[in-house]
């Protein structure tokens, strides 16, 4: 954690390789995490529709609220867990560009505001589906790209 007070890799090379195996680890996560909502939840407005309320016609029954709770949980967890990671090292890295302090923000909203949108969306209306995919698929992107140019820094510094 010394990295997080003196954001000095110069000294140790070995820090510079764990936190570049982090940011791998974070950036194969996010694109995991995008596959495997798809296939819970659905991979498109219909999908997660049905997924959430269910279809009467198709005889699809809507998911249990506690496995939606559980969901929601977890996905606040580790959403939380990697915006963490992920702003922390980016902040030391990238602490003189004048748009990191806009980024990290963007990420916080757009990954917290996710799986709360998914639960009241559950609750109210289809309307509320688009503020998750949306807010998903930001904090995603977000968080890829931020990876990236982590990465990036850390392998052609």
């Amino acid at each position: 954690m010394k990295f997080l007070v003196t954001k000095d890799l110069a000294h140790s090379t070995l820090l510079g390789h764990l936190i570049l195996g982090v940011c791998i680890a974070l950036f194969f996560y996010l694109g995991s995490d995008i596959v495997l909502h798809a296939y819970i939840l659905g991979d498109n407005l219909i999908a997660l529709s049905n997924t959430l309320y269910g279809n009467v016609d198709e005889f699809i029954e809507p998911i249990l609220l506690d496995s939606l709770l559980l969901q929601v949980h977890i996905d606040l967890f580790m959403s939380l867990f990697s915006i963490m990671i992920l702003a922390s090292i980016y902040i030391r890295l990238f602490s003189k560009r004048k748009i990191t302090k806009q980024l990290v923000h963007f990420l916080f909203i757009f990954g917290l505001a996710a799986p709360i949108s998914l639960l009241i969306a559950y609750f109210t209306s289809v309307g509320l589906i688009y503020t998750w995919l949306v807010c998903f698929f930001f904090w995603h992107l977000l968080g890829l790209g931020m990876s990236l140019a982590i990465i990036k820094k850390l392998l052609f510094k």
